[in-house]
């Protein structure tokens, strides 16, 4: 449940949190101020923060370049730069949710958080080598899917206890046994830069 108030009684600052948090101090538990955690928030279109001392998020996309502490030193896909600071808030998706330990030099992130003062963003969400393909389904193993996105080929590996299907537009399942050759689906799931194949989070047919 997400925290209206400090022990004090006064309103949540967000900002202020996050700052704390930036330099070590607080925790804080419950729903984001700014939008979705999971790994749809991604792709959705921003929404106005729910904490009125925010005015608006800050957003940032690249490859990390290095890990220094908690920041992680980003360049852009458009020749930017950003220095992203993981704090107690940062909720990271990496296939599942996970923890910092998981992020490394070399991965793809879609950050979201509050731009400090000293030029960082404070994550309030991290996404890494999230990617959300439109793609036509070529192959089918136990393990794996083949499919094409564009004129590009791709393996898509199954990974137990993680990887769902929905079925037009129905409930999630483990059962992949509905997929066909030749369907087109989309794909959410992370991009593995060693091999660059994808493991998949969830397949989406006839939505």
């Amino acid at each position: 449940m997400r925290q209206n108030h400090e022990n004090t009684g006064r309103p949540l600052d967000r900002r202020r949190f996050l700052t704390t948090a930036a330099l070590g101090g607080a925790t804080i538990v419950g729903a984001s101020a700014l939008g979705g955690l999971d790994a749809d928030a991604a792709f959705a279109e921003p929404m106005p923060s729910l904490d009125p001392a925010i005015t608006k998020s800050a957003f940032a996309e690249g490859r990390i370049t290095r890990i220094k502490g908690s920041v992680l030193e980003v360049a852009g896909s458009y020749g930017d730069q950003h220095l992203i600071q993981l704090t107690n808030v940062t909720s990271i998706w990496k296939l599942r949710p996970t923890t910092a330990d998981a992020v490394k030099v070399g991965d793809g992130l879609y950050a979201r958080g509050v731009d400090m003062p000293d030029g960082t963003i404070a994550a309030d969400a991290v996404w890494v080598n999230i990617v959300n393909l439109y793609v036509t389904i070529r192959g089918i193993a136990k393990d794996r899917l083949h499919f094409t996105h564009g004129s590009h080929e791709t393996v898509g590996h199954v990974v137990p206890d993680t990887t769902t299907a929905s079925y037009l537009g129905g409930a999630l399942t483990p059962d992949l046994s509905r997929v066909r050759i030749g369907q087109a689906a989309q794909i959410l799931g992370a991009w593995r830069p060693a091999d660059d194949a994808i493991d998949i989070a969830r397949v989406t047919v006839g939505h």
